[in-house]
């Protein structure tokens, strides 16, 4: 489809194809449409961008392909008093905010210029030779490096012209003890943790590399934090399938969403582990399904049950969009992609527990597997048959749900002592 079967007014089509971006708009219609996008939405689309080329006309001319972020941040500035009769301003500029956007990574994409005139961040070059030290030697998983690279993102825009190899050279525990405990007032234990993580890392990097001359990570502070302190906090049975019933299954985000939930009820898996899900790890001719391990733990190969088959086929058959993604869970709105935002998923788990009106103090996908493995426990099953199936390579991981396993704690318990009469 080309851009005359979007726009059939031979004066528009003329409009959209004069001025400076004249020339990439053909193949930048090509590019929505390849995506995914409706008619209706690259219209839009190409319209918006037909603002930032008229403004670019009165500034460049009609030659030239050429843009900057510079031309982008002056027309975004000057547009909004060029636009208060166009109804809901925030509204619209939004929409030509989200079209500009698409079009610079089409430019990236596809090899046409596009100058950026933004200067890299003085610390990015030790942060990617931090991040490549993961990777090639420490052999961290691709989603430990993400997490890694925000936390560092965060110290080394802290440290400013000293997040350099030089100016590594110059810090002091001191410095090191101040801005954990500063960043450790206002973020929860797990931010902590992962932080604390990171800084011990990258200061081993460094000594490492010669970049510090002492081993700056003995100082960063530890939290302390007793193993098996917590109790597993997950949805009982009852209301597991309050929320599967609770769940509109007549509209495309519901079947999705079902499909999802059957799959954390029915295996007890993570929540990566269902956004990492291919279409052919489904084995459809011996009912199998293969769940691929997280964290360097197992793969677990189980039997595809009737009610998770049922699911899985009313969401590929009526919702999921036709995409050469190969992930099985995608977006619902184009450009389709895999669901790689953990937090989206424990959004819609959230979503649906409010829905459902269930009080619960945790609402990511987590619930459901902390719920399957104490109905797993309660049925008698073992510690090491409940550790295979959650794709726990160490049995000390399983271990907290001992704390849950009352007929055996009962066993166990001392006798209340009676009180003393005088």
């Amino acid at each position: 489809m080309t851009l005359g079967q979007v726009f059939e007014c031979p004066r528009t089509l003329s409009k959209l194809r004069s001025g400076p971006l004249g020339g990439l708009v053909d193949g930048f219609c090509d590019d929505l449409l390849a995506s995914g996008f409706s008619r209706s939405t690259v219209r839009k689309h190409l319209s918006n961008v037909s603002h930032l080329n008229a403004y670019l006309m009165t500034r460049k001319g009609v030659a030239g392909h050429s843009l900057s972020s510079q031309d982008v941040t002056k027309f975004l500035h000057d547009y909004p008093l060029r636009a208060r009769n166009r109804g809901p301003l925030d509204r619209h500029i939004a929409g030509v905010k989200t079209a500009i956007n698409r079009l610079i990574k089409y430019l990236c994409v596809s090899g046409h210029h596009f100058e950026t005139l933004v200067a890299a961040a003085i610390y990015q070059p030790l942060l990617e030779a931090y991040l490549n030290w993961l990777e090639e030697h420490q052999h961290a998983a691709p989603g430990t490096i993400r997490l890694r690279a925000h936390n560092l993102d965060q110290f080394l825009q802290w440290l400013g012209p000293m997040a350099t190899p030089q100016g590594c050279a110059e810090l002091t525990p001191d410095t090191v003890e101040h801005f954990f405990l500063t960043y450790a007032r206002h973020t929860g234990r797990a931010a902590r943790r992962s932080m604390q993580a990171a800084l011990r890392t990258f200061f081993r990097f460094c000594l490492q590399h010669g970049y510090i001359q002492q081993p700056l990570d003995r100082a960063v502070p530890t939290l302390r934090v007793y193993k098996l302190a917590n109790v597993p906090r997950g949805l009982s049975n009852e209301q597991a399938l309050k929320l599967l019933q609770c769940i509109d299954r007549r509209c495309h985000a519901g079947r999705r969403d079902y499909a999802i939930c059957q799959l954390l009820y029915t295996y007890g898996i993570r929540g990566g582990q269902v956004r990492a899900l291919r279409l052919e790890d489904i084995d459809w001719t011996s009912d199998r399904i293969v769940f691929r391990a997280l964290k360097h733990g197992k793969d677990t190969c189980l039997p595809l049950t009737r009610v998770v088959g049922e699911s899985l086929l009313d969401y590929l058959q009526n919702t999921r969009p036709d995409s050469q993604v190969p992930q099985l869970f995608l977006t619902l709105r184009a450009p389709y992609r895999a669901l790689q935002c953990s937090s989206l998923l424990s959004n819609r788990i959230a979503y649906h527990l409010q829905v459902a009106n269930i009080k619960i103090a945790c609402h990511g996908t987590h619930v459901f597997r902390h719920g399957f493995a104490t109905r797993m426990l309660a049925q008698g099953h073992s510690l090491k048959a409940i550790a295979d199936v959650l794709g726990h390579r160490h049995l000390g991981s399983t271990y907290i749900y001992t704390k849950v396993d009352f007929e055996h704690l009962k066993q166990v318990a001392l006798p209340w002592p009676g009180e003393i009469s005088p």
